[in-house]
């Protein structure tokens, strides 16, 4: 070998060992943060992979700092991070080291750390208390981590089953999964809970626990053949008078219709509503008064083309087709004002002629990050 390249490769090691001992002198602090700064498209994914190294050999008194670091942080440097608590943990009881028991029920206890960061504080105190999860399931029903809350509704459905079976229990059972109900998220345990309460003899709101909206004024259709219409700013774009007409796609004038749908999860069938229409497009609207002003989730699921405002402004537009429809499809943040707030809908039906291609209709629901119904003052009873 070349005197040459065999100098090149001393000096390769000699830097990766350089890199390795500064990477060991810096704090687990120092080394989050690093970890912390990783980005889309190999931003900083050098530093990170060598501060990940690095953190796999932390003490494991600093798990805590390791979780920490997970607040606000994105997908990719939560997933860095996740490996490194779990590598310093499993090496700590291979060790026959004791993990920090007192500081982890600790973070997991505070609800303003990420819920990702308190869920794995949470699984590795089951590895070293046997009665850790008789111990915290039953607190965490009005969680913030929906993974954690997850598992307090299915223990409390459980413990309704178990209440149900008896039939001198009736109206202890009963109450269990009213509690349930009203504590779960999931869109299953939302469906269990209210089933089980029915067959009880109870009854459950299901579009007032959800937030779904079930009140509307409806005008259409107007024009969108070979799909034209989409990006067309028709007059309901413009204004909102609900004592307005304007020209529609079928050569007659169109005014506004008010519906509210009965459907359990807000679903509005606009084939129902304005009758069956192909190359069309509806408006929907809903005046929303809110208790409160407020940063909220918009949800709606729609399998037709759709664009969604809130008071004037435009918060997400989908132009596909009959791809599918389901509770929260589609998630966007927006700004309500206290009192009256103005949600606005276009929602564009194709020309398909195959028998799944038929449907034109909607839902949407108001509700906080985790699902939680933010109900307006003047819904639909």
């Amino acid at each position: 070998m070349p005197r040459q390249t065999q100098l090149f490769i001393i000096i390769c090691i000699l830097g990766a060992m350089v890199s390795t001992v500064s990477a060991a002198e810096k704090t687990t602090s120092q080394l989050v943060e690093t970890i912390r700064a990783v980005g889309p498209e190999g931003k900083g994914h050098v530093a990170a992979q060598k501060a990940s190294l690095a953190l796999a050999n932390a003490p494991v008194a600093d798990i805590p700092v390791i979780l920490a670091g997970m607040d606000q942080a994105n997908a990719l440097a939560t997933n860095w991070l996740r490996i490194a608590v779990d590598t310093v943990a499993q090496k700590a009881i291979r060790r026959g080291d004791s993990l920090p028991q007192k500081s982890l029920e600790q973070f997991l206890q505070n609800t303003s750390h990420s819920p990702r960061g308190r869920r794995t504080a949470y699984e590795l105190l089951l590895q070293v208390d046997s009665g850790a999860e008789a111990r915290y399931v039953p607190t965490f029903m009005q969680d913030p981590s929906l993974e954690l809350r997850f598992d307090a509704v299915a223990t409390a459905l459980e413990a309704a089953a178990a209440l149900a079976g008896d039939e001198a229990k009736h109206g202890e059972a009963l109450k269990a999964y009213a509690d349930a109900f009203d504590a779960a998220r999931d869109v299953k345990q939302i469906k269990s809970a209210a089933e089980k309460i029915k067959k009880l003899g109870g009854e459950v709101k299901l579009s007032d626990h959800f937030g779904f909206i079930r009140h509307w004024h409806l005008i259409g259709p107007f024009d969108n053949r070979e799909k034209g219409g989409f990006d067309v700013v028709y007059p309901p774009e413009k204004e909102v008078q609900f004592d307005a007409r304007y020209d529609g796609s079928e050569g007659e004038q169109v005014g506004w219709i008010e519906t509210t749908t009965d459907d359990d999860f807000g679903i509005v069938d606009l084939n129902k509503v304005l009758a069956k229409h192909k190359g069309a497009i509806c408006y929907a609207v809903a005046e929303f008064d809110a208790e409160s002003a407020g940063e909220v989730d918009l949800r709606l699921g729609c399998i037709n083309a759709n664009k969604l405002w809130l008071n004037g402004k435009l918060l997400n537009t989908n132009n596909v087709y009959h791809a599918g429809m389901e509770i929260d499809q589609y998630v966007v943040r927006g700004q309500l004002k206290q009192g009256k707030n103005v949600i606005v809908l276009k929602i564009a039906q194709n020309e398909q002629e195959e028998s799944w291609a038929q449907r034109w209709q909607f839902q949407l629901r108001v509700c906080d990050a985790i699902g939680t119904a933010v109900l307006a003052k003047n819904r639909a009873q």
